[in-house]
């Protein structure tokens, strides 16, 4: 089963050591002993982090010479990065409503009457 690339891009960055990669890569191209530099796994390991971040279009392979090399590839980032706009817009917009009506609230003469202390009847 094929899955849309935003969601390939979501599989990929759920795990902390492929948030890491793309981070080093964010700073330039690495090889890739140099990306498994900082992490206790394997070399091995790391080439499976490297084939889900490049199968997720993340980032791109290169072989020079004897040397590979990784670099990033922002477009599904960029991607990821709409498609959350679109939410932060619809959330700004209703904390901007619940700001409202918590100001009215507190200029209404009903709302400071509520909180005011209320005494029990007498019954008697």
């Amino acid at each position: 089963m094929e899955t849309d690339p935003l969601s390939s891009t979501f599989s990929a960055l759920s795990d902390p050591t492929r948030r890491a990669i793309l981070a080093r890569l964010a700073k330039g191209e690495a090889s890739v002993g140099e990306l498994a530099d900082p992490f206790e796994i394997s070399l091995p390991a790391i080439s499976r982090h490297l084939k889900v971040l490049q199968q997720a279009g993340l980032i791109e392979r290169k072989t020079e010479a004897q040397w590979r090399r990784c670099a990033l590839n922002p477009e599904p980032l960029m991607e990821v990065a709409g498609w959350l706009e679109r939410y932060r817009e619809f959330w700004e917009s209703r904390f901007d409503a619940l700001e409202e009506f918590l100001k009215s609230e507190l200029k209404s003469p009903s709302s400071q009457r509520k909180g005011q202390k209320r005494t029990p009847k007498n019954d008697s």
